[in-house]
């Protein structure tokens, strides 16, 4: 069993954020050596999310090797799809944004809230500064590429839609 137990939440947003990444330990035809064992607990210790490519055809050895992995350098599964194995362990710098816990929340994400913007719009003369000013943008409202504030129209319906009604 891996030291470190995650809920479904936190493996999805483990998984997703894996899905960019890169291999970065390859494991080849000697197996799991010490040298490859080593390898991957440096990777852990300084990415604490990372990809591991097996080169081998036999499922049950890679999965063998995913466990054994997991066990002796104490990281959590996360995917095992193919010959790619992705493990998590967090890191001792990155500690304290990679929580178990906090994994499974969502991220907050600008709202319908009022909120400041600070537009500079560029002058008509080209030796003066461009002007700043700071405003406040309603959930219905948005700033154009030009530094103005524009109020979200409401959206037209056809006149067919409109005659079902």
């Amino acid at each position: 069993m891996p030291a470190i137990q995650l809920i479904p939440a936190q493996r999805s947003e483990l998984r997703s954020r894996a899905h960019g990444l890169n291999p970065v330990v390859m494991i080849g035809a000697e197996g799991l050596t010490p040298a490859v064992l080593a390898e991957i607990d440096r990777s852990l210790a300084s990415h604490d999310l990372i990809k591991i490519r097996v080169f081998g055809d036999e499922r049950e050895t890679r999965i063998a090797m995913y466990e054994e992995i997991c066990d002796r350098l104490d990281a959590a599964p996360i995917q095992h799809i193919g010959k790619l194995l992705v493990v998590w362990r967090p890191g001792p710098a990155r500690l304290k944004e990679n929580k178990p816990q906090d994994l499974g929340r969502m991220a907050p994400r600008g709202g319908a809230a009022p909120r400041t913007v600070t537009v500079r719009k560029p002058s008509a003369a080209p030796n003066r500064r461009p002007t700043r000013s700071t405003v406040t943008v309603l959930g219905n409202e948005r700033v154009t590429a030009g530094g103005n504030v524009k109020r979200a129209k409401t959206r037209q319906a056809s006149p067919k839609k409109k005659a079902l009604d």
